[in-house]
């Protein structure tokens, strides 16, 4: 298997091993979840397709298998199910072992520091593809959150997007070439700000926050619904 292959099996074992345990309980919303996730796999998968072909992005041959789908190796398409998988997982640990009770006074702070920064972006550096896209389809996302949607999750929503952070840094740290001589992704400088954590692109950051809030939000719809 490829060096991104293993990345996602390892990323995928746990979370789906501890999905039985008596208090998270995460087995039992595999069904609105994997709904969401694959709503959010579908807009993405077309996302980077684009980017791809469009230069924005490309894929290190040493460390992806040759097969490719919509010009994205299958490691890629396994990204979309595997990390927001493991993402909703945290956000599940959370929902069972923590209260909401301190974050949720200050979700419309967060929603509108986030709503500006986000704005901010979009003006500033309207030139940068990657960046532009990416920042407006998470400004929308929120947007919707604040004004239209109920918000009743999204105190756990921020949790979990905070926690889920690390794990998302770390993966991505090796998909960007942290641990490796030549990265796993690579990313047209003239697309993004330049600014990184470590070899990150800071708005991987913005696209892991629309990456958990999407199958999150379609889960927790189709939970209150039923």
């Amino acid at each position: 298997m490829s060096l991104y292959a293993w990345l996602m099996l390892g990323s995928f074992i746990g979370p789906f091993a501890l999905s039985f345990d008596k208090k998270v309980a995460f087995y039992k919303w595999f069904k609105p979840l994997f709904i969401g996730i694959f709503i959010n796999a579908f807009l993405f998968i077309l996302w980077d397709g684009w980017f791809t072909r469009s230069g924005i992005w490309w894929f290190n041959n040493d460390y992806v298998l040759p097969f490719r789908f919509n010009d994205l190796p299958i490691e890629e398409w396994l990204f979309f199910i595997v990390v927001p998988f493991a993402s909703v997982f945290i956000y599940a640990c959370i929902k069972a072992y923590f209260s909401d009770k301190f974050f949720q006074p200050f979700v419309s702070i967060i929603n509108y520091i986030f709503i500006v920064l986000l704005v901010v972006a979009c003006v500033l550096f309207n030139d940068k593809t990657y960046t532009l896209v990416n920042c407006a389809l998470a400004l929308a996302l929120l947007l919707l959150h604040q004004f239209y949607f109920k918000k009743s999750y999204m105190a756990y929503f921020w949790m979990a997007y905070f926690v889920h952070l690390i794990p998302f840094l770390l993966v991505n740290g090796v998909l960007t070439g942290a641990v490796t001589p030549d990265p796993v992704v690579c990313y047209n400088t003239n697309e993004i700000i330049g600014l990184r954590i470590i070899t990150i692109p800071i708005e991987d950051t913005i696209y892991a926050l629309t990456c958990i809030l999407i199958p999150i939000t379609v889960m927790e719809y189709l939970l209150d619904k039923k």
